[in-house]
């Protein structure tokens, strides 16, 4: 028995070592990944036998095995083609996400068209998602690019507001333009109103939550989860949340309940899965019907929809939807819309909810993002200190040519929708800053059209030759049906020389825009790249205690990369 257990070893050890020899010469080089993981695999493998006669007595008449073959001999150096720079290629992806194409806003000429209006937006979807679009090294569509949410996106420190009752501070700037020579640009800021937790009215909210197969992935049902578990923990104990589902069908998975039971809520949205089609209307539809069943007159009562938009059971025209949810606006609840996914994301159905709503529209890609809307901006996403507000500029003939509304181009009101207290606008949230901007032609500048040959010009000397326009905001109070009016000049001694001695926030603002502008194909970013936006952000990040802004500029680095590996391949 001991001969045999020595032949059986002696041959196990020359197999063994032929087997090396094998390996040392196919192989002459072993990366340590390699070999942790055969020690790793050798320390698993546990061998066990039983005694077999046969198999014993056999082992005896095998012959040692052969000596191992000689080291070949050392080959002739051979030249090894340097691996390629690990440069970052722009992905090539199918685009079935589907935001809804515009133009850019064109120059206008003020003789013939003095006053511009619109709605403003505190949506800040776009930014997100060209983060998104940006970390995965794709450019994003142009159709993805909103540029006022992109500018809107970073808050601003503007002057706070006096009171509840005139709920704005309005900040005017003019500074050159950086893309065009001779050119100004006008930021125009406004601040909300900041709420105090302990005058912050009751919140009667329903989690209108997209459960159908589509929201499987890490990135979407999981991430909903901890993103209203968030939320959860910036209600107050009398605070009321009910949650609604809907896949192939919709139902109620917990009725209205106090946010003092915080337990049976996060219990509910764990237990919650993903499968089957989307019948996001019939969804919308029940979500409103308990938000009305439980109206508080005095609070805030809000569906908080989140999903990828990918409607496919039931009304999915997106014009039916945006009049149910009109109507369900006038009786006193309002939507926000959190949107999850990348892939087959649907922006276009997102945004028309969300403005016809009276809510926002965010795009939720991270817990980072999430604890950015439902942390620390809750207070400006749950409880609003305006709303129908609306932003009208009347530019001044004698001192602007043209002038150019940058973003916003699907908030464009007519002008005597401003006036008009039925037309709808956009909401301002609890200490919420809004901006907008526009490129003026000063009269003399460079003009983007050819002058007209019977044209008079304006004498500077008419009325109001010390200002560049004249800016009105209108708003409702929350619970108001009438309308109020802000107003202030821009004047023309207070217009800045250089950009560099611009506010800071002001040029932060401008660099945003270029970057927007930029990304929608530049027809009127001038001769602005990359580097300019770099240098002119980079510049202005001032106070950034949430790192908001560094996050910018290294955004900035990479659609840079992506587009010059982009234009490389073409």
């Amino acid at each position: 028995m001991s001969q045999a257990r020595s032949i059986a070893g002696l041959v196990a050890v020359s197999v063994l070592l032929a087997a090396c020899a094998a390996h040392r010469d196919s192989e002459p080089v072993e990366s340590a990944a390699a070999n942790a993981a055969a020690r790793a695999g050798a320390e698993e493998i546990i061998v066990t036998g039983q005694h077999v006669p046969g198999v014993i007595a056999s082992l005896a008449t095998i012959p040692p095995p052969p000596p191992p073959p000689p080291p070949p001999a050392p080959a002739a150096p051979r030249l090894m083609r340097m691996q390629e720079p690990n440069f970052p290629r722009p992905v090539q992806v199918e685009a079935r996400d589907r935001f809804t194409a515009t133009q850019s806003n064109p120059f206008r000429q003020v003789r013939e068209e003095p006053v511009s209006s619109f709605s403003i937006d505190v949506d800040t979807a776009s930014y997100a998602f060209v983060r998104a679009s940006l970390t995965r090294n794709v450019l994003p569509q142009p159709a993805a690019v909103r540029v006022e949410e992109l500018v809107n996106y970073f808050p601003y420190a503007y002057a706070p507001a006096r009171s509840a009752a005139e709920p704005f501070s309005t900040d005017v700037a003019v500074m050159p333009s950086p893309w065009t020579a001779g050119r100004k640009i006008v930021r125009i800021g406004i601040r909300g109103y900041e709420i105090t937790r302990a005058v912050r009215p009751r919140a009667n909210l329903v989690f209108l939550i997209d459960t159908s197969g589509s929201m499987s992935a890490p990135n979407r049902l999981p991430l909903v989860k901890q993103s209203l578990a968030m939320l959860l923990e910036q209600l107050d104990p009398n605070d009321r949340v009910a949650i609604v589902t809907y896949a192939g069908q919709a139902g109620t998975a917990l009725e209205p309940t106090r946010v003092a039971d915080k337990a049976r809520i996060l219990a509910v949205l764990d237990r919650l899965g993903a499968g089957g089609s989307t019948a996001g209307a019939e969804g919308i539809r029940q979500a409103y019907a308990l938000a009305q069943q439980n109206l508080d007159p005095r609070g805030v009562n809000r569906v908080i929809l989140a999903t990828d938009g990918d409607f496919n059971v039931g009304i999915t025209d997106p014009d039916a939807l945006k009049g149910f949810v009109e109507r369900e606006r006038a009786k006193g609840v309002f939507l926000s819309v959190l949107g999850f996914g990348m892939g087959n994301y649907n922006d276009a159905l997102m945004q028309t909810l969300a403005q016809n709503g009276n809510g926002a529209a965010a795009y939720i890609d991270t817990v980072a993002e999430a604890r950015k809307t439902l942390v620390e901006e809750a207070s400006a996403t749950l409880f609003p200190i305006a709303k129908d507000v609306k932003i009208q500029v009347e530019f001044n003939p004698a001192t602007v040519a043209e002038y150019r509304l940058i973003g916003y181009e699907t908030r464009m009101l007519a002008r005597e929708d401003f006036e008009n207290d039925r037309v709808d606008a956009g909401e301002v949230g609890s200490g919420q800053t809004v901006t907008a901007l526009y490129e003026i032609v000063p009269v003399g500048g460079p003009r983007a059209s050819g002058d007209l040959r019977y044209a008079r010009p304006t004498p500077a000397t008419a009325t109001g030759g010390g200002e560049y326009g004249f800016v009105k905001i209108r708003y409702k109070l929350p619970k108001a049906s009438a309308s109020r009016l802000l107003a202030t000049p821009i004047r023309r001694a207070g217009a800045f020389a250089r950009l560099e001695d611009a506010p800071r926030d002001a040029r932060f603002a401008v660099g945003v825009a270029a970057f927007g502008e930029l990304l929608r194909g530049g027809k009127y970013s001038g001769t602005t790249s990359y580097d300019d936006v770099l240098r002119i952000a980079g510049g202005a990040r001032g106070d950034d205690p949430f790192g908001y802004r560094a996050e910018f500029v290294q955004l900035v680095r990479q659609a840079k990369t992506a587009a010059s590996m982009a234009q490389l391949e073409r």
